[in-house]
């Protein structure tokens, strides 16, 4: 396996996917400009294991939340990808449950929430289909499907604490080690997660394609005791954020102390945001809030945070635009992106007021 990692054809493709979306940057144009001799230099250093990481970058970023960014130089990106494309993530992919959103072809928040949804409604007819069958096995009447109170049940929400930052390195190790046979990949894997400036050990950067997977790895034994051993339908997972539905309250009771117990062997811990809620209430997943109402529909509503992050974030293309800072093309794109993910949701007037509000900014229909 590891002879496709080096392999001259399988770098140069790595290259391309780094590549991709860098077009202003100057170490991929560097790379670039010897792009064969530059492939032909890491292939050799990985197949005689010679290869180390470079130094990386330290930055944060604001949205939709302070978070600690760590970027790996240009070549680091080039191994990290023909690493996991060739090797991590098709050894990890059938490992993993149908409700891991994160990190996977085909999945994402969109895949998420429409998981979610589907959970909802089965969740509201089968209570139906329950409670009907009794009344028809003992003589009662039929209610309305309203009336029914088939939404009854409730949620337990879990959010690790600072998740990324609190991997031991160890941990990993030792998950991949129960992976992988081929010794070379071991050093790899073992020099690609030791390359994080962490003196303690401790902390994956969230700028790595390589902890994305870890983290994936790492937590896949928590997603089969969930699913396996606590035998909960209702039930997704985004990298660190996760639900329970179930309608018997002492239950996730239940389940909360046992998820404390697994994540502390690693040394993780849920933070303040976990509770457990009625489901009517609904819940805040993946940038929505999703409930169910008393007649199955289930309802997906944008977070008002987001709305007011992207007029901030217009209002300075504004400027910018009027300022010959930047095109119209770009915040038209930008505008486009957050359009496309909240029309998802059950948003058409929030839509057509941000359309409204787009237009008074930059004199132009988004169409």
């Amino acid at each position: 396996m590891y002879d496709s990692i080096y392999s001259f054809s399988n770098i140069k493709r790595a290259f391309y996917s780094a590549r991709h979306g860098k077009i202003n940057n100057p170490s991929a144009n560097r790379f670039e400009i010897n792009m064969l001799s530059e492939c032909v230099r890491l292939s050799d250093e990985l197949k005689q294991k010679k290869y180390a990481t470079g130094k990386s970058t330290k930055f944060k970023v604001y949205y939709p939340k302070q978070r600690d960014i760590e970027s790996s130089t240009f070549q680091d990106k080039v191994v990290q990808h023909s690493y996991c494309d060739n090797v991590l993530y098709p050894t990890i992919c059938n490992r993993l449950i149908y409700d891991n959103y994160a990190s996977q072809y085909g999945k994402g928040t969109r895949f998420g929430l429409d998981r979610l949804k589907r959970q909802l409604q089965h969740y509201f007819f089968s209570n139906k289909a329950e409670s009907e069958k009794y009344k028809n096995k003992n003589g009662l009447p039929l209610v309305p499907v309203e009336e029914g109170n088939y939404a009854d049940g409730w949620i337990l929400k879990c959010d690790i604490r600072k998740f990324f930052a609190n991997i031991d390195h160890e941990a990993v190790k030792e998950k991949l080690y129960k992976l992988f046979v081929d010794k070379d990949i071991k050093w790899l894997s073992e020099t690609i997660v030791d390359s994080v400036s962490k003196s303690d050990g401790v902390g994956l950067p969230i700028g790595y394609q390589s902890s994305q997977l870890y983290a994936l790895v790492l937590l896949n034994g928590l997603d089969h005791l969930v699913k396996e051993k606590l035998h909960i339908n209702g039930y997704g997972r985004y990298v660190d954020d996760f639900y329970f539905i179930h309608k018997d309250k002492k239950y996730l009771q239940k389940c909360l102390m046992v998820i404390r117990s697994y994540l502390s062997q690693y040394g993780l811990e849920l933070n303040e945001k976990t509770k457990i809620f009625p489901l009517k209430n609904g819940i805040d997943f993946l940038g929505f809030h999703t409930y169910l109402t008393n007649t199955g529909k289930v309802i997906c509503k944008l977070r008002k945070r987001s709305k007011d992050n992207m007029k901030r974030k217009m209002k300075k293309f504004a400027q910018k635009y009027k300022a010959g800072l930047i095109s119209i093309d770009k915040a038209r794109m930008s505008y486009a992106g957050w359009r496309a993910h909240a029309s998802y949701g059950n948003t058409h007037n929030l839509i057509r007021d941000m359309d409204k509000y787009y237009e008074k900014l930059f004199g132009e229909h988004f169409y």
